[in-house]
């Protein structure tokens, strides 16, 4: 795929698979290869391996490398595959230069977790790891400390296709987006459906979601309602699904991606726990009242 065609793509949703874990706790390629295809099956037109949903920081480098060609051949075409590289610089180049060998579309680099990362280095560190791949980039970025001059000049890099924007600070958002008009850059929601309306209305192009592995079609109808400028549509279904996102959020996030396993595992997909330092199983009474949402899903008429 092209640059300017995978750029394309970014306008669509960007859906982070789970990993799945065997009885041992290693990598199931089977069922992991399994919510892939479905997520490919439905539509949706990025998958991105190795993503925080999918338990990159969890992963060893060989884990992730093997989690690239699951995730590609799972996909069989149907949809963009976005590897995922993070870590040391030269880390995340040995990960790119293994999506490039698997076959990846693109590569979507982690925003760096080090704590003394100077905010401005930060695009830097992007950049570097930009500059040593062929691949179209994804830069990912957690924070609001990078000044709007960097964020910009990281957006107009010639080797970044997107930038995923995961902050809440729709000011700066929509500063970055005022600042690149009449360029190519492109700007991501990060912070998936319940943030794709706002985002959107500022000047965003598509939105990551974790959702995509339990209820697509809802990922989908939002894109859709949003393509449309239908806010109305796009209201109705953010809503239907907050209470399942704001689960996510309990415990400083700690529960993000169990939640989206346990919703797998009520689904029949025995997904194995969520490793350390995540949490590993939700409390019964999260479980239950989850277990109510998703056959709620199943009767409340929004899709």
């Amino acid at each position: 795929m092209d640059f300017k065609a995978y750029r394309q793509v970014l306008h669509g949703i960007s859906g982070v698979h789970a990993t799945a874990y065997d009885a041992q706790g290693e990598i199931d390629p089977a069922l992991t290869g399994r919510i892939i295809s479905s997520i490919a099956a439905a539509g949706v037109h990025n998958i991105v391996s190795g993503g925080n949903t999918g338990e990159f920081y969890s992963l060893t480098l060989d884990e992730i490398i093997r989690l690239q060609a699951i995730a590609i051949e799972a996909n069989a075409g149907r949809a963009a595959v976005t590897a995922s590289a993070g870590r040391s610089v030269r880390d995340a180049i040995h990960l790119a230069q293994a999506a490039t060998a698997n076959g990846a579309d693109g590569l979507m680099i982690h925003h760096p977790l080090d704590p003394f990362a100077a905010p401005h280095a930060q695009v830097d560190y992007f950049i570097a790891i930009a500059e040593a791949t062929e691949l179209p980039v994804v830069a990912y970025i957690r924070s609001d400390q990078i000044p709007l001059d960097d964020m910009v000049r990281l957006a107009t890099h010639p080797r970044i296709a997107g930038v995923k924007f995961a902050a809440t600070n729709t000011m700066l958002f929509f500063e970055c987006c005022r600042a690149t008009k009449g360029t190519d850059a492109t700007w991501i929601c990060g912070l998936a459906e319940s943030w794709a309306l706002p985002f959107h209305a500022l000047g965003g192009k598509g939105f990551t979601s974790g959702l995509v592995n339990i209820a697509p079609e809802r990922s989908l109808a939002v894109w859709r309602a949003l393509e449309a400028g239908d806010y109305a549509r796009a209201r109705a279904v953010v809503d239907s699904i907050a209470e399942f996102e704001t689960m996510r959020t309990k415990y400083r996030n700690g529960a993000n991606v169990t939640v989206v396993k346990e919703a797998l595992q009520i689904r029949g997909l025995p997904v194995g726990p969520t490793r350390l330092p995540g949490l590993e199983r939700l409390e019964p009474q999260d479980r239950a009242r989850l277990e109510h949402i998703i056959k709620h899903w199943e009767t409340d008429g929004i899709m």
